[in-house]
């Protein structure tokens, strides 16, 4: 399908989806967006290492069909321009400006592992900006294990590294013969695009990203009472990056919560049961 598809010149698919560069506060954003013009568009925040080509194009595209889909490169991530900074607060900030550049009042938020943390201190930041808010393999501050996110991305990148494979397939799906299969057909799914790809992040960048993510694991509990918005935490049930259990902890501390596990799922979860996720997303941001 070409760029111009379907609905008129309504962009349909995150694989032909134009990425745009918006400047503001000196930071020149790298994003894409397609999908519905009107209601409220929805965010995407991204997970640790992540560029615009690591979103799962079955979620993009699943969401876009009924709302309008942004997606964008942290700022010195990716084609985005500056310096990659070293707490979640300061890259919520971030956020927060990419957003109102686009002169967006209100935004329904998907967010992902390290963008499910940067979610959390929006909307505690900004509260207004946030409609709904999704949580998906993420932890409060100071949740367990978060502190060793680190040691665990080093360990399988050596893992991946001698058995010539894609860390991902270690860090975000559980080794059984299900989670294996789901690993290769997300990251064949991720190579769909083959025009415009975005360019990797760096290592500064990522070890950036990393030292934000350590002092998140290590910052004291936050009052995820002052929440209010309704929220969806999901996960698989055997995360070992960001462990479940943190999962459950948010969804009892968040006082507008629901909360769905995916059996046999890793941290990547919501993409190994894309087909059942994005029905429940829908119908999540699809509420009045």
């Amino acid at each position: 399908m070409n760029a111009r598809e379907a609905r008129g010149d309504v962009v349909t698919s995150y694989q032909n989806a134009e990425t745009r560069t918006v400047t503001a506060d000196g930071v020149t954003f790298a994003y894409r967006e397609l999908g519905a013009r009107s209601g409220v568009p929805v965010v995407f925040l991204t997970h640790l290492a992540a560029v615009l080509d690591n979103w799962d194009p079955r979620v993009v595209d699943g969401i876009a069909a009924k709302h309008r889909v942004i997606t964008f490169d942290n700022r010195g991530v990716g084609a985005s321009s500056g310096v990659t900074p070293k707490t979640i607060e300061e890259m919520a900030k971030d956020a927060v400006t990419f957003i109102r550049s686009l002169g967006l009042e209100q935004v329904d938020v998907l967010s992902f592992s390290m963008g499910g943390m940067i979610a959390q201190v929006i909307a505690q930041t900004d509260p207004q900006l946030i409609r709904r808010l999704i949580l998906a393999g993420t932890g409060p501050a100071g949740g367990e294990g978060i502190k060793d996110v680190t040691r665990i991305a080093h360990f399988d990148t050596l893992r991946a590294l001698l058995t010539f494979q894609d860390v991902k397939q270690f860090l975000f799906f559980t080794r059984t013969a299900n989670g294996r299969r789901a690993g290769k057909e997300f990251l064949a799914r991720l190579k769909e695009r083959s025009q415009d790809r975005d360019k990797v992040i760096s290592l500064a960048s990522y070890f950036s990203q990393l030292t934000a993510i350590h002092r998140w694991g290590l910052a004291r509990p936050q009052d995820l009472s002052v929440i209010q918005q309704p929220v969806l935490v999901a996960n698989g049930d055997h995360d070992r990056m960001v462990p479940t259990s943190n999962s459950a902890d948010m969804a009892r501390r968040l006082p507008n919560a629901q909360l769905v596990i995916y059996p046999d799922g890793g941290h990547g979860g919501i993409f190994q049961y894309h087909e059942q996720f994005v029905p429940r997303v829908l119908e999540f941001f699809g509420r009045p």
